[in-house]
């Protein structure tokens, strides 16, 4: 496949900068976004795929994901489980159903938890800490993962002192003006991403991320979401195609694309080769083999689902999400097989980020 080098168009020329020096201006990745083609796009998955698996090999990491609680303070006008939504059948986890969830995944070969939930203030910063506590007593070997919302410094550092090993805090927007339309006046993109650096600084690897096609999404809001990953550098990156929940201000906005989203994937493993780049499960619940695709754009992670069968649907972040089939722990083998296909397979390891090392403070 020829790049600029070849001939090829400016597209991709613009990603083979990307390729060879990992950085671009603002104005070049609007350009990048704004202008692409067909055969651009396709040039920068081919060139995504070599880099993972340069640096990853072959090798795709599972994360065990626990939706623990669907209570939440926010109400993000995207967002299935906010706190307006009436129709949303709440519920919450208790720490020995959680226990339960994590001694099924380990005998599964887990060897990541995810704790995923709304924000939600039943969870104090002393009942996660004792629920991280006995997650990393049982299991000393595994990565433990939270995915619950933006806290103080304080309350984060609790987390990281009880072991907590990863965080996972999407900006979904990194433009100011973008960032008001998604969120409601309480929330801040300020604060949003000034959790994010201090959890970089309290030494979790640190995950963030955007929804595609979001509604008011342009390649300018795109671009400043590139500029903003760059910047911080973050050990993870989600990125999933927006998916409207009917009971939500947005309950009639188009989705985003997987063509879109498995662009963005390439561009992001372009960026940040040695990042942790999930093929997400709103990537799968978009295409039936949105998780292949994804892997084949640069992806090197998946992340099924360990919460309790009678829980699944009730975490209902958007319409349609996959919670019954082979996106599962009870179907690992075949969601293996799926991946195989592309030339990959799942390993049993913590699957840690690859440039640097994480130690407990």
């Amino acid at each position: 496949m020829k790049g600029a080098a070849g001939g090829g168009s400016r597209g991709q020329e613009l990603v083979d900068r990307l390729y060879r020096t990992g950085e671009l201006s603002r104005d070049q990745f609007t350009e990048l976004i704004a202008g692409r083609r067909t055969e651009t796009e396709a040039y920068a998955r081919e060139l995504a795929r070599r880099v993972r698996e340069r640096v990853y090999g072959n090798c795709i990491y599972i994360r065990g994901l626990i939706e623990f609680t669907n209570y939440c303070k926010n109400d993000c006008y995207y967002c299935g489980i906010r706190k307006s939504n009436r129709k949303a059948q709440r519920y919450r986890l208790t720490r020995e159903e959680i226990l339960d969830c994590c001694e099924e995944g380990y005998a599964l070969g887990f060897r990541t938890f995810v704790l995923q939930g709304g924000e939600d203030g039943y969870f104090t910063g002393e009942r996660m800490k004792e629920i991280i506590e006995a997650v990393k007593k049982r299991y000393p070997d595994c990565a433990l993962t939270l995915s619950v919302g933006e806290k103080d410094e304080d309350t984060y550092r609790m987390y990281r002192e009880a072991g907590a090993d990863r965080y996972l805090l999407r900006h979904e927007t990194a433009e100011e003006c973008h960032y008001r339309r998604l969120h409601p006046p309480e929330l801040s993109l300020k604060n949003r991403k000034n959790c994010l650096k201090t959890l970089k600084k309290l030494g979790f690897q640190t995950g963030a991320g955007f929804m595609v096609g979001s509604p008011g999404q342009t390649p300018e809001t795109l671009a400043e979401d590139f500029m903003f990953l760059k910047e911080l550098q973050p050990e993870m990156v989600g990125i999933g195609p927006f998916i409207a929940h009917q009971d939500t201000p947005f309950g009639n906005e188009p989705s985003g694309t997987v063509k879109d989203t498995l662009f963005y994937l390439a561009l992001v493993r372009l960026m940040l080769p040695e990042v942790l780049l999930p093929a997400t499960t709103a990537l799968g619940t978009a295409h039936p083999q949105g998780r292949e695709l994804g892997i084949l754009s640069g992806a090197n992670v998946v992340m099924p689902n360990l919460s309790p069968a009678a829980v699944r649907k009730k975490y209902m972040l958007y319409d349609g999400k996959i919670c019954t089939g082979d996106e599962t722990a009870e179907h690992l083998a075949d969601l293996a097989g799926r991946i195989e296909k592309t030339g990959c397979r799942i390993v049993t390891d913590r699957g840690d980020h690859k440039k640097r090392s994480f130690q407990k403070i």
